[in-house]
């Protein structure tokens, strides 16, 4: 697969199969992804695997939790702006349309929603899941070199034919997830991600993207 296949047939998949992924192939991945850029080569990402047991014991603490409708931690970082502008409000709407018109589950219908969102704690069936962490006392720029760290695994996992969904809503139940890791003080839970091999009986339509001249500028001849 050669980088292009790789970017464009990369997607947050939300059906997996539960077939196991052997040990060898998240290691290359993740051992590969160490190339990734970060600024004066500080490295600033703290990843957890999960995978059989202490994965299934994640998913049944999260998903009783959520079930339960105990209260969220409270966040670490701010996921949204309180007051998103446009066009990036109206981009995330349009996705909550699509997503929630997919599944046909009305606007309104917000304990169906709920029960949507429940999966995410169940990584959607994924057999593994990555935890990103950050040092609290980094920055910014820090934070990006992270998404270009996660980005970089998760082309690579296309590589070995395996698909992801990175999910910032564990950052929601971070205790929780602390309970099975235990990450040293300091550490902040940024975002989970699910990984397999797609379940195809799932379906689920891809989000689109802008036109790239609403992006992008080109200066110069």
């Amino acid at each position: 697969m050669d980088v292009y296949e790789a970017v464009t047939s990369r997607r947050s998949v939300r059906g997996f199969k539960d077939e196991p992924i052997p040990r060898e192939v998240l290691e290359r991945v993740l051992t590969a992804a160490a190339w990734a850029p970060s600024g004066s080569n500080i490295q600033p990402w703290n990843t957890y695997v999960l995978t059989g047991a202490p994965l299934v014991e994640l998913k049944t603490c999260a998903v009783e939790r959520v079930a339960h409708g105990d209260q969220w931690d409270e966040r670490q970082y701010e996921m949204y702006p309180a007051t998103l502008k446009s066009p990036y409000k109206d981009r995330r709407s349009a996705f909550g349309r699509e997503r929630y018109s997919a599944l046909g589950i009305a606007r309104e219908d917000w304990e169906a929603r709920q029960r949507a969102a429940i999966a995410n704690w169940n990584c959607f069936g994924a057999p593994a899941a990555l935890f990103c962490y950050i040092d609290q006392g980094l920055g910014r720029p820090q934070w990006a070199d992270v998404g270009m760290y996660l980005q970089t695994v998760m082309l690579l996992l296309r590589a070995e034919g395996l698909h992801s969904c990175p999910q910032m809503a564990w950052s929601q139940v971070r205790e929780t997830v602390a309970e099975v890791l235990s990450p040293p003080e300091g550490l902040i839970l940024y975002c989970g991600m699910s990984i397999g091999y797609e379940d195809p009986s799932v379906s689920f339509p891809r989000t689109g993207r802008v036109q790239l001249d609403e992006t992008v500028t080109f200066v110069g001849d």
